[in-house]
């Protein structure tokens, strides 16, 4: 069964940069949608940014595009989430999801299909 694995969470400092990875084994991402989300406690999941699979539009979609950034690099079968100047309010748990059906990504949850275990991002000094 697909599996996607979370790493790079962890404790950094108001304004601290953290680069998140989501890979997964004995599957190809580069076809699909891959997306990142978040969940604080006592708040609902939300969508924070993702990237299309090939021939996908738009190709990116960005909610927080003036501090994190999303990239994938199909060469290591990893998609990123660069977060920098990082802020109390982004501690969540981060989890990559993955969109089987269709290679066009969004920031609708029920959209995808396959979920990593989340990696958690405590921001605080």
């Amino acid at each position: 069964q697909l599996q996607l694995v979370e790493s790079g969470g962890g404790l950094v400092q108001p304004g601290g940069s953290l680069r998140l990875s989501c890979t997964a084994s004995d599957f190809y991402l580069d076809y699909y949608a891959i997306g990142w989300f978040r969940q604080a406690p006592g708040k609902e999941r939300e969508g924070v940014s993702c990237v299309s699979g090939k021939d996908g539009s738009p190709s990116a979609i960005n909610s927080l595009k003036d501090r994190f950034t999303i990239s994938r690099d199909n060469a290591k079968n990893t998609v990123y989430l660069q977060m920098n100047s990082l802020e109390p309010e982004d501690t969540a748990v981060y989890y990559c999801a993955i969109k089987i059906a269709r290679s066009t990504c969004s920031l609708h949850s029920n959209d995808y299909d396959f979920w990593g275990r989340g990696t958690p991002v405590t921001v605080s000094s």
